[in-house]
């Protein structure tokens, strides 16, 4: 008799769905005052503590944009590839299986912070480069051993004792 995997609907999510150490039991009451809003970019990530507009593994861990708000749930169109193409899916799913996504929180502040350097460099009549730069090199300097004497390692060495 041989053994294959089965193909339900749920194969393989033992640990995909479980809910994380010390974080078991009912949902905090904040889970579900969150406003979720059309245009807004959510994280989808399966919980195990609710069964109801729960979504498919394939989307577990995946942003998309919500396009529609119900009562408990929210639509949102999100990329997924099918072999050669990537293919925007249409998936409902459930508040408790969704979060604000953090991926702009850094693109936004950095466009506030290069609004304020603009406005700055305007008044002072500076021109100022908005762009990111990699981090460079650390500058040369010299090792003084004045106070400093050089010190030297060496390996000890292997002595066979009979």
């Amino acid at each position: 008799m041989v053994k294959t995997n089965t193909n339900g609907y749920r194969r393989g999510t033992r640990y995909m769905f479980s809910r994380d150490f010390r974080k078991r039991g009912p949902f905090l009451l904040s889970t579900y005052m969150k406003v979720y809003k059309r245009g807004d970019i959510v994280d989808i990530k399966g919980t195990g503590a609710q069964q109801k507009g729960m979504p498919h593994k394939s989307y577990h861990g995946k942003t998309g944009r919500v396009y529609n708000v119900t009562p408990h749930a929210v639509g949102i169109i999100v990329n997924k590839q099918v072999r050669n193409r990537i293919i925007p899916k249409r998936i409902n799913v459930r508040i408790e299986h969704v979060k604000h996504s953090k991926c702009r929180d850094d693109f936004l502040k950095r466009v506030k912070l290069n609004e304020e350097k603009k406005k700055e460099a305007k008044e002072k009549g500076v021109r100022v480069n908005l762009k990111r730069q990699p981090e460079q090199p650390r500058p040369g300097h010299f090792v003084r051993t004045k106070h400093n004497k050089p010190v030297v390692f060496e390996p000890i060495p292997y002595e066979f004792i009979a």
